[in-house]
């Protein structure tokens, strides 16, 4: 009995002797242009597209955990879950470094600020503290989004799904703090992040 585990002890002790893969963001620029997401997501990251993130600059961890859970179905976007069929996990781990390595923005089309918009939007983030998972800049951190530099229409969007109940994250935070805000409080907080540099 003795002998029969020794083998499969080293080989064990082998497999962890190794460090696995670094994500590799030059591999995960030629998944993306294989899967043609810049169809969507735009060129260099940068959503065009009304209601379609900008993926560059985002958390990779982030990109990486939602990868996974529109190809496994459970997160349900139509064109995702199709996009992300049959991506291993390797390749997920590849598109995410590609993506975080893509400078974020400003969006040059961004538009003026409206200053009632970002003073309500600044009031609400803070009533919600936005800020404590987030960040105090909104780039985000680890699997929490970054939100800053992103297209106004898709937080506004993302927002609706939150409080609606809609859209279920990895965890349901978003949608307890969300819960009784108003169309126009929300507007005014996707106005106030997309503006925050």
């Amino acid at each position: 009995m003795r002998g029969a585990m020794l083998p499969a002890a080293a080989l064990l002790a082998a497999a962890f002797s190794f460090p696995a893969p670094a994500q590799d963001a030059s591999r995960g620029a030629a998944v993306a242009e294989a899967r043609q997401c810049q169809a969507c997501h735009g060129p260099q990251g940068r959503s065009e597209t009304p209601e379609m993130p900008s993926l560059a600059g985002q958390q990779e961890d982030f990109l990486t955990i939602q990868l996974i859970l529109f190809r496994e179905g459970l997160r349900r976007v139509p064109a995702m879950t199709e996009a992300a069929r049959g991506l291993s996990d390797t390749e997920a781990q590849d598109l995410a470094a590609y993506f975080a390595t893509l400078p974020s923005g400003p969006k040059p089309d961004r538009g003026s600020p409206d200053p009632a918009l970002m003073a309500r939007g600044a009031e609400v983030s803070a009533s919600r503290n936005c800020n404590a998972c987030h960040m105090p800049n909104f780039a985000g951190r680890a699997n929490v989004p970054r939100v800053n530099h992103q297209r106004e229409d898709y937080l506004l969007h993302t927002l609706t799904e939150y409080r609606d109940g809609v859209r279920v994250g990895a965890d349901t935070q978003m949608n307890g703090l969300l819960y009784g805000l108003t169309d126009d409080d929300l507007r005014a907080v996707a106005h106030f992040l997309a503006h925050q540099e």
